[in-house]
């Protein structure tokens, strides 16, 4: 599981001129399931999503995390972070989740970061989306639970 993570002051997700998820301050999680991915990999992703401490404290320090910011999430799908781009000129997607396994762990994740207390917009899994943000910093960072 990978998720390319953006610290936001607002972000949103419009489906066919229609708003369909937004936050304020908090995270955009653009997030994308392997092929090879269990439930092991989803329970370490949220906890290392939701844990995150890349808030500002006083001095200035990345040092608080959602919960102390009272952030919220912005989770849409993206099964293109799986592209592998080391040949030739098109990515190949072999490595992505079929649709119906990306699409239940995808609700998986909501639904566990939403049980932490986090309040979760989403985007619309397999819908081309348009997605808006204000990226604060900019922080964005890249993880995968592969690497764990």
């Amino acid at each position: 599981m990978i998720a390319c993570i953006q610290r936001v002051t607002a972000a949103k997700v419009i489906v066919v001129g229609e708003d369909v998820g937004a936050i304020g301050c908090g995270l955009l999680v653009l997030l994308g399931v392997a092929a090879e991915d269990n439930d092991e990999d989803l329970r370490w992703m949220v906890d290392k999503v939701v844990g995150l401490r890349v808030f500002n404290d006083a001095d200035g320090k990345m040092n608080l995390a959602l919960s102390d910011v009272g952030g919220e999430l912005l989770v849409v799908s993206q099964f293109t972070l799986l592209g592998d781009c080391r040949k030739g000129r098109r990515p190949s997607f072999i490595a992505a989740a079929p649709p119906e396994k990306a699409e239940r762990m995808y609700e998986e994740f909501v639904a566990a970061a939403r049980q932490l207390g986090v309040r979760v917009a989403t985007g619309r899994f397999r819908a081309h989306m348009e997605v808006e943000l204000v990226n604060d910093g900019p922080v964005t960072l890249v993880i995968d639970s592969a690497d764990c």
